[in-house]
């Protein structure tokens, strides 16, 4: 798996950044938000339990992200026709406001080291990558184990604060001197 300090690989994978078929497919690459904080975060399977909690949670925050110059990615293996039926069935993804990345060839998601030998999916990570596209923080749970977005981002706060950051945190908080 990389990991910190490593370089993102390059990807051109198709989005689905609405719930409208006519509209609902766009290619996002590497460079798609040049400049900006990337937070891109894998899920297993469309159409499951846990996937749709973690991903709604994400989207509750994107606001929260954006005002932080950073562009929330999800991603899984799943087909962008999967993608756009489960965004139109379920409730929470209708209006999801970041894009939904199509890894069905798994060409991401095994160049960063995430797909699961047993299941074939992608595991349930998350990077945050940096403006250069350095990866700056890494965070794998288990298949059956959600992750926290708020987590993701009150690192992305510690990360964008260039200083050092004591145990659990929060924005407004004093960081550290190194003695």
């Amino acid at each position: 798996m990389i990991t910190v300090g490593s370089q993102f690989p390059d990807f051109s994978l198709t989005a689905v950044t609405s719930s409208s078929p006519d509209s609902a497919f766009e290619t996002i690459e590497q460079d798609s938000y040049a400049g900006k904080w990337k937070v891109i975060f894998f899920w297993p399977k469309d159409f499951t339990f846990v996937c749709p909690t973690e991903i709604a949670g994400f989207g509750r925050l994107e606001g929260e992200f954006a005002d932080r110059d950073a562009q929330l990615l999800g991603a899984s293996t799943d087909s962008e026709f999967v993608h756009l039926a489960w965004r139109q069935q379920r409730d929470e993804l209708k209006d999801l406001p970041f894009p939904m990345l199509s890894d069905i060839r798994r060409d991401l998601a095994q160049s960063l080291g995430i797909l699961d030998g047993a299941e074939g999916v992608a595991q349930r990570a998350t990077f945050i990558v940096d403006p250069q596209g350095i990866v700056r923080f890494v965070y794998v749970t288990d298949l059956n184990v959600g992750r926290s977005p708020e987590e993701v981002l009150r690192v992305l706060d510690a990360l964008q604060t260039d200083e050092l950051c004591p145990c659990n945190w929060q924005a407004g908080d004093d960081t550290l001197e190194a003695a």
